[in-house]
């Protein structure tokens, strides 16, 4: 295209954004409003949205402009980078950081958006990535002369107006926004989790860009709650790190995106490791242990509207609304509270979440009782004793118990013992599990160490014979009406135990001077025994151990001990043909054996 063909077009361009501004100019002096209103957007949300990132491009494009490394090497080799990185670790070389930074850039964006220097090989890439990633944290602290690793927000705020943050904020920029491009790109998780971690260092520099502060909770919080391992644990660190260092301003953005993650994950708890779940309650709760007194506020928030779901079913009684309790959401929603409370139980005043949560799980208990609803009855009653066991009060929870008992399988089921029923990894069971015997056998294993747990928080209590009583009448009523040998000797045992302690407590009673008005005396009955290892802790010891052995594999488990033992199988499959080779040439040996002492027999 020639130059005249330009001009030419350059003018029709000209002469169009001339009538442009005519019109504009038209429009201004008509309606005076839309003046003003043209002048604050120009000057509001959309620069505020926009500014930061025009700021970056604009000191990436100077850094690349100065860059005479990259000039002169237009392919970036390993041996490049190591010459660059001691110029930079040892000289404190500033034109080698830029060369860095932006060789640094042009690895986090390889591909499709690939932009300045090109790299040799994976080799190259992998040096640079592991030497900005592990150095460029302590390079930009020399170059501020912060004054220690561990400072905090307020001391990096105080250099912004200094000719030294003014130089080096670019680089800083720039490193960040490169890394964090990396973090949507890179799959690995080994990959991940590393440069996370080394983030973490950095964390304290993301307090001068709140927009990239933004972008980092927004990457961070999806590989939280749907990576594994080691990806999990470094990003939960560093959303607490976020929080402590940067401030209680950001507590809200992390607290609600990370709560909205792991109810999202709860959805499909069948195709997700138990322990992974498990994981992200505990890392969210520590979160939520660094502002105890807002997470109160939105704990009791959450518990309403968990309250008014469940009184909208109630009145409602249609299968929706019923179906939205007994979901997996529902219940970790519960299990996340009763565990904050119990785990800050001290820390501040809970009293009115801890009742308001209590209303909720029996509303829950009592209007779920059928058989089909045990697994929710049961993790309902864990829940109680959680409560009742970390914040000292008396829950009654035996008759929920007790309940479970009453349930009589049918006598066209009885017989189908081959039916595996798993109550801990249900909420709801279907119909045809409710004929198994092995069903029947579980709940009463269930509501013994239910029972178990209950008796324990309070075998030391003075009123502990008045606890009992009721229980142990219910107790010997099922060991009368039942026919199972195996059931009768569980629960014989647990009665047993809580008469001989019911004993041991009336002995007690006995030699005690106070009323029982005096309540300070009731506190401190039976506290010198508590360190002797009574018979009944010995029994509760037994009964929970044993539970926990028989706790159900995840998926992942399941899969690594089906992988073994087939592994085994072949291998013993190996062994067995090794043998009958083996077999069959000492069979052959022994056949020409004989024919030779044949052959000798007849030459004598």
């Amino acid at each position: 295209m020639d130059v005249h063909t330009l001009s030419s077009r350059n003018q029709k361009i000209y002469e169009e954004l001339a009538e442009q501004k005519k019109l504009l100019d038209k429009l201004k002096k008509k309606d005076p409003k839309f003046l003003k209103f043209l002048e604050s957007y120009s000057k509001g949300e959309n620069q505020e949205m926009y500014s930061d990132e025009d700021e970056d491009e604009t000191n990436e494009d100077l850094m690349l402009i100065d860059d005479s490394t990259t000039k002169n090497h237009k392919v970036l080799t390993s041996s490049a980078i190591n010459v660059l990185s001691k110029m930079v670790t040892e000289d404190h070389n500033e034109s080698a950081l830029i060369s860095l930074l932006n060789a640094y850039r042009a690895a986090c964006h390889l591909g499709p958006e690939e932009t300045g220097p090109k790299i040799q090989d994976s080799e190259t890439f992998c040096n640079i990535y592991t030497i900005m990633l592990s150095e460029a944290d302590n390079i930009f602290r020399v170059l501020l002369k912060l004054p220690s690793p561990k400072c905090k927000k307020e001391a990096l705020l105080e250099l912004k107006n200094t000719p030294r943050w003014k130089k080096t904020k670019p680089m800083i920029k720039t490193y960040l926004r490169s890394t964090l491009f990396l973090l949507k790109q890179v799959t690995d998780s080994e990959i991940l989790a590393f440069s996370i971690n080394r983030l973490r260092a950095s964390i304290v520099f993301f307090a001068a860009f709140p927009s990239l502060l933004t972008r980092l909770i927004q990457i961070i919080v999806p590989l939280w709650a749907t990576g594994g391992g080691t990806l999990t644990a470094t990003s939960a660190l560093l959303i607490q790190d976020v929080v402590s260092v940067c401030g209680s301003d950001y507590f809200d953005t992390c607290f609600i995106k990370s709560y909205k993650a792991y109810i999202a994950r709860c959805r499909t708890m069948e195709t997700v490791d138990p322990k992974h779940i498990e994981f992200l309650r505990d890392s969210f709760i520590s979160l939520c242990s660094l502002d105890v007194e807002t997470t109160y506020n939105k704990a009791i928030v959450s518990i309403q509207q968990l309250a008014n779901i469940l009184r909208h079913a109630k009145q409602k009684g249609n299968k929706e609304a019923i179906k939205k309790i007994y979901s997996w959401q529902y219940a970790q929603c519960i299990d996340l509270w009763v565990l904050f409370i119990a785990g800050n139980v001290n820390e501040c005043d809970v009293q009115s979440l801890l009742y308001m949560t209590i209303q909720l799980i029996n509303g829950v208990a009592h209007m779920f009782s059928g058989p089909r609803y045990f697994p929710l009855r049961i993790r309902c009653i864990q829940w109680l004793n959680k409560l009742s066991s970390s914040c000292g009060i008396f829950i009654p929870v035996a008759s929920l118990v007790l309940d479970m008992l009453e349930y009589k399988v049918s006598k066209e089921g009885g017989k189908s013992r081959k039916k595996s029923v798993n109550l801990a990894s249900n909420l709801k069971l279907p119909k045809f599990w409710l004929k198994s015997q092995n069903f029947v056998e579980q709940c009463v294993y269930s509501a013994v160490e239910l029972l178990v747990v209950h008796f324990f928080q309070w075998s030391y209590q003075i009123s502990f014979p008045e606890l009992a009583t009721v229980p142990l009448i219910r107790l010997r009523k099922f060991h009368e009406k039942t026919t199972v040998e195996s059931l009768k000797r569980v629960v014989k045992r647990l009665m047993d135990q809580v008469e001989q302690n019911v004993e041991f407590v009336l002995k007690k009673r006995e030699d005690v001077a106070f009323s029982p008005k005096d309540h300070e005396s009731v506190d401190l009955f039976l506290q010198f025994e508590k360190g002797i290892v009574a018979p009944f802790t010995q029994y509760y010891k037994s009964v929970i151990e044993k539970a926990a052995s028989k706790m159900p594999l995840s998926p992942q488990e399941s899969k690594i001990v089906k992988r073994k033992k087939t592994q085994d199988a072949v291998k013993g499959d190996n062994k067995n043909s090794d043998l009958e080779q083996n077999g069959s040439v000492a069979a052959n040996g022994d056949v020409h054996s004989k024919k030779k002492r044949k052959v000798v027999k007849q030459e004598v």
